[in-house]
């Protein structure tokens, strides 16, 4: 692979550049690295990112209303903040793409992104033409990088790689409205189509590989962990200790065990209350727990701060701001959420979590890597399902914290220069296999 500095990847990525966003911070890592072993990408992505100019980058918008308008409101919040002038240039927009939403979700009733892949595999056979691109690689977030993956790879038969993020298909269960089986249908086509096929757990491959057996030695594990960040923020203890979650809250990742556990430790230790804070950031509180704050009145103890943005004083990016925060926290949470697809999920802060050398408390849920991973940092690790063990680890942490005693997290971080070097050593191996 490093014997050809001039390989090109065609890569379609519909979240690119898009600061802070989990999906996007995927594969915007790799690149460096990737650059750096001799690759030279050209990227097909959406909008809402930034254009990059140290590659061949094309931004296309979705041909179907809905992704227009997905897409359209992130552009013009990039360019005129969300106020009121955005609220009403969205609401207009809205008004005028909502017939033709209403007749494209009776019709398809798939999710706003798949027509997407629509002009994405139009311009990549263009590109496939004059380029010669010797890989396809899709990665997603949203599906449709995966549905153009497989019309290209059937038009062209380019070797076709493709990073899958989240479980296409919900374990345990039978997909039952159209875009979960659309979901499923094209999960079908990536095992039996692509080249070479990774997820981000060992829970996503098993759960993949016993649907379609074919997948065969084609599949595999990636860690995609994250890139070194380059902002650093330095820790110092401080008469509260301040417990940050970082990223978004749902009725399926719900703050609302947190809410009670605390609830239940400060009943037990009253004098807690002046000394323990959680901080918010990112999306809001969700429903459930932010309900829970309120007939409890924790709301001095549970501090929300909303999503950071680029800071026009500093310069820095939303997402160096919250690492900054990151490195500032006495304990990191997260919140696994209690449904099926946990089994098959990690999610993504863990990684930056971990560059921070700051103690994490997981919420998780029947996923023994992701207990490992925590556990083996130092970390405290609580069954997301089981009241009495967030109460316990949430104590545990809390009774370290005034000892002075909190862990520091020995193993080094997980970057992404493992998950860019085991990538090109399958894609190597597999360009091989071809010509024996």
């Amino acid at each position: 692979m490093q014997e050809n500095p001039k390989q090109r990847w065609l890569i379609l990525s519909h979240c690119f550049n898009m600061d802070g966003r989990a999906a996007s911070q995927t594969i915007t890592d790799k690149l460096p690295h990737l650059v750096e072993a001799g690759i030279e990408p050209i990227i097909l992505s959406g909008v809402s990112g930034e254009h990059d100019k140290r590659f061949l980058h094309m931004q296309l918008i979705p041909w179907g209303p809905a992704g227009l308008r997905f897409d359209l409101r992130h552009v013009i919040a990039s360019h005129l903040g969300r106020g009121y002038l955005y609220k009403l240039l969205v609401g207009l927009l809205g008004l005028l793409l909502a017939p033709f939403i209403v007749i494209e979700r009776v019709l398809l009733g798939l999710q706003s992104q798949w027509s997407w892949s629509l002009p994405v595999t139009v311009r990549s056979l263009w590109l496939i033409h004059k380029y010669k691109p010797a890989v396809l690689y899709t990665t997603g977030g949203a599906y449709s990088a995966h549905l153009a993956g497989y019309w290209i790879k059937r038009l062209t038969g380019i070797h076709w790689i493709d990073e899958i993020h989240d479980p296409m298909v919900k374990p345990g269960t039978v997909p039952s409205t159209r875009d979960e089986r659309f979901l499923a249908y094209i999960e079908g086509l990536i095992c039996r189509h692509a080249d070479l096929v990774w997820w981000f757990t060992d829970g996503a491959l098993r759960g993949a590989s016993q649907r379609h057996p074919e997948l065969g030695d084609r599949g595999m594990v990636v860690l995609p962990g994250v890139a070194k960040p380059v902002v650093v923020g330095k820790y110092q203890r401080g008469e509260q200790m301040v417990i940050s979650h970082f990223g978004s809250l749902s009725d399926t990742r719900s703050l609302q065990p947190v809410v009670q556990a605390i609830q239940t430790l400060l009943e037990q230790k009253p004098e807690m209350r002046s000394k323990l804070r959680v901080h918010i950031y990112g999306g809001a509180i969700d429903r459930a727990g932010k309900a829970e704050i309120a007939r409890h009145g924790l709301e001095d103890v549970f501090i929300s701060f909303g999503r950071l943005e680029r800071s026009p004083e500093t310069g820095m990016s939303g997402r160096e701001r919250v690492v900054e925060r990151m490195f500032q926290a006495d304990c990191l949470l997260l919140v696994h959420g209690t449904i099926s697809d946990c089994s098959e999920y990690i999610p993504s802060k863990l990684y930056e979590y971990i560059w921070t050398d700051r103690p994490v408390i997981a919420l998780t849920y029947l996923n023994p890597q992701l207990d490992q991973l925590v556990n083996e940092r130092g970390g405290y690790v609580a069954h997301g399902d089981q009241p009495e063990d967030i109460v316990r680890v949430l104590a545990q942490a809390y009774a370290d914290w005034e000892a002075d005693k909190l862990p520091v997290p020995k193993l080094p971080a997980i970057g992404v220069q493992q998950a860019v070097t085991k990538i090109l050593d399958r894609v190597a191996a597999f360009e091989q296999s071809i010509f024996v």
